[in-house]
């Protein structure tokens, strides 16, 4: 095994970090910026000399280097598109923090394999197969090893170990079951490059087919292969958590719980947050659309007769959509007017000022105090930064921090204990208000259902419209699921009161 992971390193090269120094013991860490190098020849024009100062039992030692994506141009190889360099490469460390490298080789020629790598997905994966390291630590496992008696084999022992976490509720079950899925990913890997070739099975595969609709409604069935060692993690909906599922379980906020968000946006006196609650949820942007708005967006007037504003979103525009969807978000003209009024505003300008980039028309509208943006555009965070020196990207969780830190806070100490909400529910909440007035007009005779139904699908941009029924249904369906417990409760009330009387005039 070793011999055949030293060939992959040797052929693949190696890693050269930049920006901060890890600092053990980490069990997942994140490097900046990784440039892949590779040994070469002194003789190499594209080479750089590193030394290896001398140990207290080791001589010094003297090789040469050259980055692999110079050395593509140069000699050619591989195709154009696979890529050599990487903000936020995700690492496995041990507990003395020694770098894991067959997780780190799985990791990265997952990333090559990506036109676009998604560096979240493998953090993901990076912190799933960091558990897998504290399990093999803790327990003393090799995970090279697979005995003969199935139970003693590593994939199988961490099963067990994640089904009994689960029952101690110690993991999450979506969390075990994402974590077993990375070992298995991970194991296939190394033997389908042959740097694991196992002396029994690792586990037992099994093939299932699953049915579903498309987004038009056509039934497809897939093939999917399943392991003895994979957790399943069944979701069982709550009729009562008053949520939509829409690609998430979404709660829209009822009209009074709207009127105290405002009024805390208002009292707590931050422009930014205010403008950003408002756009969501009076056009139904995701966080990603809200905050990759540009200063261009609002700089025109808009003429006399225009209503809303519609501004084009998607791949091409700077504007990030969900799945790189082409979408037209529909801002009405009063909050049109609010965003335009706070582009011209010294404040927005002086943020933009300390904005890479400075002051100009294709700067993102929203920007923290520091000139940071609050969500960084996909096309932006795939460009390699070799400069970059943190370990994220901005994914809107300054938003996300305000809400949990001053928003609910705000809210609970003056109306209800109980409140909640995250940014995407304000889309389901833009939703429900958009459906309420729909319905409403087809009261009135004003459209039929089929033309309200239609509006909600294109404003919310839904693919399919069984996602646009969910909005139209979801008050009957409340009212449904409610009337029908209380129907129960009084039944079962009835009887309990009636029992209960014959049992206290029963003789004793």
């Amino acid at each position: 095994m070793m011999d055949k992971l030293q060939s992959y390193l040797t052929n693949h090269g190696h890693g050269q970090a930049g920006g901060h120094m890890l600092n053990p013991p980490i069990k997942c860490a994140v490097l900046p910026a990784f440039i892949l190098t590779e040994t070469c020849d002194a003789a190499d024009p594209l080479g750089r000399k590193r030394v290896i100062p001398a140990g207290a039992q080791r001589a010094e030692q003297t090789y040469h280097i050259r980055e692999v994506a110079k050395a593509v141009d140069s000699y050619g190889g591989y195709p154009k598109w696979v890529k050599f360099n990487y903000n936020l490469l995700p690492l496995v460390l041990d507990s003395r923090g020694v770098l894991w490298d067959a997780p780190t080789i799985y990791i990265l020629a997952r990333c090559q394999a990506h036109l676009n790598p998604d560096m979240t997905t493998f953090q993901s994966i990076a912190e799933d197969l960091s558990i897998f390291m504290r399990f093999l630590e803790e327990f003393e496992v090799d995970y090279l090893a697979f005995p003969r008696f199935k139970l003693q084999r590593p994939t199988y022992r961490f099963h067990g170990y994640l089904k009994n976490r689960i029952l101690q509720r110690k993991t999450a079950p979506a969390t075990a079951k994402r974590a077993m899925g990375s070992v298995i990913g991970f194991y296939r890997f190394l033997v389908a490059e042959g740097m694991l070739v196992p002396e029994n099975p690792l586990w037992e595969d099994r093939d299932q087919y699953l049915t579903f609709k498309d987004a038009r409604g056509l039934s497809i069935s897939k093939r999917v292969n399943v392991t003895d060692v994979s957790i399943r993690a069944p979701k069982q909906l709550d009729p009562y958590d008053g949520c939509i599922s829409d690609g998430e379980r979404l709660r829209p906020l009822p009209q009074n719980e709207q009127e105290w968000l405002f009024e805390a946006l208002a009292g707590l006196q931050n422009p930014e947050m205010l403008l950003v609650h408002l756009l969501m949820v009076t056009s139904g942007a995701r966080i990603q659309t809200a905050l990759t708005l540009r200063v261009a967006d609002v700089r025109n007037e808009l003429t006399d007769s225009a209503r809303e504003f519609r501004c084009s979103a998607g791949p091409g525009t700077g504007i990030d959509t969900k799945n790189n969807k082409q979408l037209t978000i529909h801002i009405p003209r009063w909050v049109y007017e609010m965003l335009r009024k706070y582009a011209f505003s010294d404040r927005a300008a002086a943020r933009r000022s300390r904005a890479k980039g400075g002051n100009n028309d294709d700067q993102y509208l929203f920007l923290t105090q520091q000139g940071s943006p609050y969500y960084q555009q996909k096309a932006e965070s795939l460009r390699f930064d070799p400069d970059f020196d943190r370990r994220y990207r901005e994914r809107g969780q300054a938003l996300r921090m305000f809400i949990r830190d001053r928003v609910i806070p705000w809210v609970r100490q003056r109306y209800a204990r109980d409140f909640h909400y995250k940014p995407h529910d304000l889309r389901a909440t833009y939703g429900m208000n958009l459906t309420d007035v729909q319905l409403a007009a087809v009261e009135r005779k004003e459209k039929t259902l089929s033309q309200a139904r239609d509006f909600v699908r294109v404003r919310m941009g839904h693919e399919c419209s069984a996602t646009t029924d969910l909005y139209l249904n979801f008050r009957s369906n409340q009212a449904t699921v409610y009337a029908a417990v209380d129907g129960h409760e009084a039944y079962f009330r009835d009887l309990i009161e009636k029992a209960w009387r014959g049992a206290l005039n029963a003789e004793a």
